[in-house]
């Protein structure tokens, strides 16, 4: 659908060029019955419109707060449920009646009614508690808010729904963990102090995907998925670190290196390897609406751009040997401490999944309809993922190698950094080429501002990087350019 933006600028170079003869009069009137230059005037007073009932909206909606806030407390509370629940549905279907059943500015001011629902529904679940002296933390009223923003999300269908309750689910769940990671998680009293809430933060990174992943397919959005991965790849994360740190053999009672190298490996292994392709056979029923309709193959694109941003974090974070040296120097652990190993199951199912998507990867190698799907950067970043498993397994569970682990991934390091810049200029896309080169400049820059040199010469450093970077950018757009017109030529030539 084109926007007002682009028909408005195209009315008026359409005017400018049948005044200077570029065009005639029937060409302009084809113009303008296509592209409809006519009702410009009536979307710009439908905007208008639109903006002067949401100030007006918002105007008397905090009128109608501070009026119920100064009479709160002598309202009884079977009024207060009663407005609440009132305020609640009457927001919802005036929206959901707008957003289903009018079109433009109505539309949206519908879905912007259903937001506001929303942000309702937390509102009168915390008052609803507070009313009837039901007490909790913070990260469990986050996480049943969420959980209800979801369920509108996908009975209505809304991208900013879902992302509404992942950032709402995401709140709570890093509540809790600020809360009870480091202490409850690691006691078997975890599973004594059995609740809704401290179930959902043992569980997230499967939860996340199931709650989040297929709603990302129904609405067909790439921030939802996007948001999704990074989701089930933090709270993953932060699921094992205390089990990385703390965690200690049965026999030893030292610590162990297999989840360090799990919380390593396991995420760019399942973002890498996802593929959505044998969902995307399913047929969609007209009357029974697939989960999976969707543009083919751009989900595993975003997939793999989070994997090879994952990569470079991890790799520069374990480019420096102050981070191997902790690992050398971590505690042991009291071997009279009893351990929830609930948090460690999600870690080996996703473990297992990854497993499962390499294999497939590696059977559509053999198949030569799918070969292409295998190619030489898979290959690479398998090799880079299994390197990045072994070399902190060796050092924790083997024997200390700090320097040689260090060294390791500054190599790694380069290589995908060479890797992304060689692609952007094959490929001629900017935003490889540019990480490559942020990715490279960032650790030699760190290099000499943590080497024992004076101010000067680091200063002497930061120039002649800002005039690289220039000639460099210089350089890359206008190879750019020359690829483009190759290309162009050649699509042109019989």
């Amino acid at each position: 659908m084109v926007s007002d933006k682009f028909r408005r600028q195209l009315y008026q170079e359409a005017d400018l060029w049948q005044a200077e003869g570029l065009i005639n009069t029937d060409l302009y009137e084809q113009l303008s019955e296509r592209y409809q230059f006519n009702a410009l005037d009536t979307s710009a007073h439908n905007s208008f419109v639109t903006i002067l009932m949401g100030l007006g909206s918002i105007l008397i909606g905090l009128g109608v707060i501070i009026f119920v806030a100064a009479n709160w407390q002598e309202l009884p509370r079977e009024g207060k449920v009663t407005l609440l629940l009132s305020l609640f549905m009457g927001v919802n279907i005036t929206g959901f009646y707008l957003g289903n059943r009018a079109k433009g500015a109505q539309q949206r001011l519908g879905h912007g009614l259903l937001l506001l629902g929303a942000l309702i529904l937390g509102a009168n679940m915390g008052l609803m508690g507070q009313m009837f002296h039901i007490s909790g933390p913070l990260y469990e009223l986050l996480l049943a808010w969420g959980v209800g923003v979801l369920a509108m999300a996908y009975s209505l269908r809304l991208t900013s729904l879902g992302v509404l309750s992942i950032i709402l689910i995401g709140l709570g769940y890093w509540g809790f963990w600020w809360e009870f990671a480091q202490q409850s998680w690691l006691t078997s009293s975890a599973i004594e102090e059995f609740s809704w809430a401290s179930l959902m933060g043992q569980h997230m990174p499967l939860l996340a995907g199931l709650m989040f992943v297929p709603l990302a397919y129904w609405c067909r959005s790439g921030a939802i998925f996007g948001l999704a991965a990074i989701a089930v790849v933090s709270s993953l994360e932060a699921n094992l670190q205390p089990f990385s740190f703390r965690l200690f053999d049965l026999f030893s009672f030292q610590p162990t290196g297999w989840v360090l190298a799990i919380a390593f490996a396991l995420p760019p292994a399942l973002l890498w390897g996802y593929d959505d392709g044998g969902l995307a056979k399913i047929p969609h029923q007209r009357h029974q609406p697939a989960l999976v309709s969707l543009w083919r193959g751009s989900f595993p694109k975003i997939a793999r751009a989070l994997a090879l941003l994952y990569l470079s974090v991890l790799f520069y974070l374990s480019s420096f040997l102050w981070l191997w040296e902790f690992l050398s120097n971590l505690p042991t652990a009291d071997p009279s401490t009893s351990l929830n190993w609930f948090p460690v199951l999600d870690a080996l199912i996703l473990s297992g999944l990854a497993v499962f998507e390499w294999l497939r990867l590696a059977w559509q190698a053999r198949n030569p309809r799918t070969r292409r799907n295998l190619n030489l950067t898979t290959i690479v970043i398998a090799v880079f993922i299994c390197i990045a498993a072994l070399v902190p397994f060796w050092h924790i569970s083997v024997a200390p190698i700090s320097l040689l682990a260090t060294f390791i991934f500054n190599v790694l390091l380069f290589l995908l950094a060479a890797g992304l810049m060689r692609e952007g200029l094959a490929q001629g896309k900017r935003s490889a080429f540019w990480n490559g080169m942020v990715l490279l400049t960032l650790r030699i820059l760190s290099w000499f501002l943590l080497s024992a040199t004076g101010l000067v010469f680091k200063s002497l450093i930061f120039i002649l990087c800002g005039v690289g970077a220039i000639a460099i950018g210089l350089w890359f757009e206008g190879h750019i350019r020359t690829l483009k017109t190759t290309r162009r030529s050649q699509s042109f030539t019989p």
